[in-house]
C-alpha cells in the first residue's frame, strides 16, 4: 500500500477517493448545520453591516469635526465674538460653507445669545440651537447631535470657542459657541445610500420580517443634545446569501470535483497567484511596469491596478502641491519682510527728520531740505499703499475695465512728455518714442487709465534699471489680428533667463543689488500683467543680462468710429480778492485733517466752518444759507458722506459739494460722480490741486450769475 502511494497516479486516486468520502460526510453535516450556519452568517452580516454604517457615519462627519475644532481655536474668531464684525464673519467663516459642506453656520456668545449665522437656501430657521447644547460644550468642548427643525432633521456639530493656546479647550472658559448643521434631506440620504449600497429611511418604530433572509438591516438611533431620541435611520441592504440550494450545489460539486480541481489549479495560478505576485512587487518597489501588467488583468485586480496608478498620481500631485504651498508661504513671507522694509524705510526718514525739526535748532536751508525729504518719503509711502490697495483689489476681482475713447497718438505723446522730465540727470539715457509708420485712422476704445498705468509702470521700470543707452516705447497697429502691439525697449541690466518665468508673479521679485537699491514692492509688473489680461490682451518678455529688455504686450483693437470728442476741463485761476465773502464748510471727523485743510485755505481769507460728522454737516447747511462750498469726507461717523450729500441736495440743491476721500480707484471715482458730487480730492491732499479746485468752483459759480 505504501509502495502504491509513492506513485503519482495512486496518490491522485487516493486523493479523489478520500475527497469523495470527505464530501459525502461534508454533505451530511452541512445538511444538518445549514440552518445554524445560515443564522450565524445572517447575524454576523447584520452586525458587520451595523458596524460599517456606524463607522461610515463617524468617518463622514470627521472632516467637519476637524474643521470646526480648528476654527474655534482661532484667535481671530475669538476677537469676532468681542467685536461682532459681521463683515469678517461673512467673508471668512461664511465663505467656509463649501469647505464644511453644510447648510448652516452660526455663532453664539458666551451667554448663549445668538450673534450671526449664514445658511444655504435649505434652512430658513435662524436661532434653533438649545441652551443644553452649549452647557454640554462647557464640559466636552466638542459635540455632535441631531434635532428636528421645521425644515427637517438636521445633524448639528458644535464647539466652544477658545484662544489658540488652549487647543484642548480645558484651560479657559468658553468665549462663545460655534455650530454648523447640515440638513438630512433627500440628497443627504441618497449620498448615504450610495456610500452604503443600501436603502435608507427615517422611521420611528422599526418593523422587519423575521423570514426575510435576503436583506440585512441596521438601525441607527439619532439622539438630541440631551440624549433623547429624535428619530431612527433604518438601513436595508440586499443579502445575497442563499442556503436553499446548498444540497443541489453539493451534488454538482461532487460531480464536477475532478474537473474543478484541474481548472482551479490552472486559473488560480493565472488569476490569483500571478496578480498577487505583481501586487507584492508593486508594494516593495513601486514598479510602474508591474502596475500596467496588473491593470491588464481582469476583475478586482484590474481595479486594484487602477487604484495603484491613481495613488501614484495622487502622490505626485501631493508632492507638487506641497512644494507649491511651501513656495507660496516662502514668497509671502519674503514679500511681507520686504513690505516691512519698504514701509519702515520712509517712516524712518519721516520720524527721524520730524524729530530733528522739532528738537534741533536748524538753519533755514537744513529745515527746507529736511521738509523735502519728509515730503518725498510720504509720497513713497503713498505709492506703496496704492500698489497694495490695487493688488488687493485685483486679487479679489474688484477691478473692472472702464472703456473710453482714446486718441492713441496723443496719449503716447503725453506720457512721453510727462515721463521725460522725471528722468534723473545722472542717467545718460536717450529717451524716445518708437514711431509707427501706419497712423491710427480713428480713436480707439480702451481703458485709458489702466493703459497709461501699464505703460508708466513698464517705462519707469526700464528707466530705473538703465543707466546708459536708450529707453524707447511705442505701438504698432495689427489690423489683420485686430490688435494693438505695444513695445518697451531698454539697454539696461537685463533679466536672467531663469527669472523670466516668474518676473510677472505676485509677491515675487528678482533679487539683485540694483533691485534692492531701487526699492519698491515689485508689484508693478504683476499689476501691469493683471491690467493687460483684464483688457483681453497678453504680455511677454524678451531679455538678456547686460544687453537689455523688451516688454511686449497687446490689447484688442477696437475703433471708435463715432469720433466722440472728450472735453478737457480748462483750468482758470483767479485772485483771492473778495474771498472773505466766501464761506467754506469742511465736514471732517479727524481734527488733524481739518487743521491741515484750515491751514492750507486760511491765507486765502475764506470763512471756514467745520462739521464733525455727516449729520452735523446737514444741519449746518440747513441753518447757514451763506455756505458757498462744502468739502465732504466720505467716511464719517453717524452719517457718511454719501448719505449727507443726499440730504443736502434736498434742502440746498444748488450747493456745490466736493468729496474728500482716501479712495482713488476708477470705481470709487465713478461712484462719487454718480452720487452727485461736483468733484473729489484725494488724501493725502495736494495743496496746488486744492487751490485749483476751489478757484474753478468759485469761477464757475460767478460765471453762472
Amino acid at each position: 500500500m505504501r509502495t502504491l502511494l509513492k506513485k503519482t497516479y495512486p496518490k491522485i486516486l487516493f486523493l479523489f477517493l478520500s475527497s469523495s468520502v470527505f464530501f459525502i460526510i461534508l454533505y451530511s453535516a452541512l445538511y444538518f448545520y445549514t440552518g445554524k450556519v445560515e443564522k450565524q452568517v445572517y447575524t454576523a452580516s447584520n452586525n458587520q453591516f451595523y458596524s460599517e454604517v456606524k463607522s461610515l457615519l463617524i468617518l463622514e462627519s470627521k472632516p467637519i469635526t476637524v474643521a470646526i475644532n480648528n476654527d474655534t481655536n482661532w484667535d481671530e474668531f475669538l476677537n469676532f465674538i468681542k467685536t461682532r464684525d459681521a463683515n469678517w464673519f461673512n467673508e471668512t467663516i461664511g465663505n467656509e460653507q463649501e469647505i464644511y459642506k453644510v447648510d448652516y453656520l452660526g455663532a453664539y456668545d458666551q451667554d448663549g445669545k445668538f450673534i450671526i449665522r449664514t445658511a444655504s437656501s435649505k434652512i430658513k430657521s435662524i436661532d434653533f440651537v438649545p441652551k443644553q447644547a452649549m452647557l454640554n460644550l462647557n464640559k466636552s468642548g466638542l459635540s455632535r447631535f441631531y434635532m428636528r427643525i421645521p425644515e427637517g432633521i438636521i445633524e448639528v456639530f458644535g464647539a466652544s470657542i477658545h484662544p489658540s493656546n488652549d487647543p484642548f479647550k480645558n484651560k479657559t472658559r468658553p468665549s462663545g459657541y460655534f455650530f454648523v448643521a447640515r440638513l438630512m434631506d433627500k440628497n443627504f440620504l441618497l449620498n448615504l445610500e450610495s456610500l452604503t449600497n443600501s436603502s435608507i429611511n427615517f422611521i420611528e418604530n422599526v418593523q422587519k420580517s423575521e423570514n426575510d433572509k435576503h436583506h440585512i438591516f441596521a438601525t441607527i438611533v439619532l439622539n438630541d443634545c440631551e440624549g433623547n431620541m429624535v428619530t431612527k435611520l433604518f438601513f436595508k441592504r440586499n443579502h445575497d446569501v442563499y442556503f436553499e440550494n446548498v444540497v443541489t450545489i453539493l451534488y454538482m460539486i461532487f460531480a464536477g470535483f475532478f474537473i474543478n480541481f484541474i481548472v482551479s489549479f490552472i486559473y488560480t495560478r493565472k488569476w490569483v497567484y500571478s496578480p498577487l505576485k505583481l501586487i507584492k512587487n508593486i508594494l516593495e518597489t513601486g514598479n510602474k511596469k508591474a502596475i500596467q501588467e496588473l491593470k491588464s488583468t481582469t476583475g478586482e485586480f484590474r481595479y486594484i491596478g487602477n487604484l495603484f496608478e491613481q495613488n501614484n498620481e495622487q502622490k505626485t500631485e501631493l508632492i507638487k502641491a506641497k512644494l507649491k504651498a511651501e513656495e507660496s508661504d516662502r514668497l509671502k513671507s519674503s514679500f511681507l519682510a520686504n513690505l516691512s522694509h519698504e514701509i519702515r524705510t520712509p517712516m524712518n526718514a519721516i520720524n527721524g527728520f520730524t524729530d530733528l525739526l522739532i528738537n534741533t535748532k536748524l538753519k533755514k536751508e537744513e529745515r527746507l531740505e529736511f521738509l523735502k525729504i519728509i515730503q518725498k518719503s510720504g509720497n513713497n509711502l503713498v505709492l506703496i499703499i496704492d500698489d497694495l490697495i490695487e493688488i488687493s483689489k485685483i486679487e479679489s476681482n474688484q477691478v473692472t475695465p472702464n472703456l473710453t475713447t482714446i486718441n492713441l497718438e496723443t496719449c503716447i505723446n503725453e506720457l512721453y512728455e510727462t515721463i521725460k522730465i522725471t528722468i534723473p540727470k545722472s542717467k545718460e539715457i536717450d529717451f524716445r518714442i518708437i514711431e509707427d509708420l501706419k497712423s491710427v485712422p480713428h480713436n480707439i476704445i480702451a481703458d485709458e487709465i489702466k493703459l497709461k498705468q501699464i505703460l508708466v509702470n513698464l517705462v519707469n521700470n526700464a528707466i530705473k534699471f538703465t543707466d546708459k543707452g536708450y529707453v524707447a516705447f511705442g505701438y504698432e497697429i495689427d489690423e489683420k489680428n485686430a490688435k494693438i502691439l505695444f513695445k518697451i525697449q531698454d539697454t539696461g541690466i537685463g533679466i536672467d533667463i531663469n527669472n523670466h518665468e516668474y518676473v510677472f508673479d505676485r509677491f515675487k521679485r528678482v533679487d539683485s543689488d540694483l533691485s534692492v537699491q531701487a526699492g519698491g514692492l515689485g508689484l508693478g509688473l504683476a499689476i501691469s500683467k493683471a491690467y493687460v489680461e483684464m483688457m483681453g490682451g497678453t504680455i511677454t518678455l524678451e531679455s538678456k543680462v547686460n544687453v537689455g529688455s523688451t516688454f511686449l504686450f497687446s490689447i484688442p483693437l477696437e475703433y471708435d468710429k463715432e469720433q466722440r470728442i472728450i472735453k478737457k476741463s480748462t483750468i482758470i485761476t483767479i485772485d483771492s480778492k473778495g474771498n472773505e465773502e466766501k464761506t467754506i464748510l469742511i465736514a471732517e471727523d479727524d481734527i488733524f485733517n481739518f487743521m491741515l485743510f484750515q491751514k492750507i485755505i486760511e491765507p486765502s481769507n475764506y470763512t471756514i466752518l467745520r462739521a464733525e460728522n455727516g449729520q452735523e454737516a446737514v444741519d449746518i447747511c440747513s441753518a447757514n444759507p451763506n455756505i458757498d462750498l462744502v468739502f465732504m469726507d466720505i467716511k464719517m461717523p453717524i452719517m457718511n458722506g454719501f448719505e449727507a450729500l443726499e440730504k443736502i441736495k434736498v434742502i440746498r440743491p444748488e450747493l456745490i459739494v466736493v468729496a474728500q476721500t482716501a479712495y482713488s480707484s476708477t470705481e470709487d471715482e465713478a461712484r462719487i460722480y454718480n452720487a452727485g458730487f461736483y468733484g473729489y480730492i484725494t488724501k493725502p491732499i495736494d495743496r496746488e490741486k486744492l487751490f485749483e479746485l476751489v478757484d474753478n468752483v468759485f469761477r464757475n459759480k460767478n460765471n453762472s450769475f
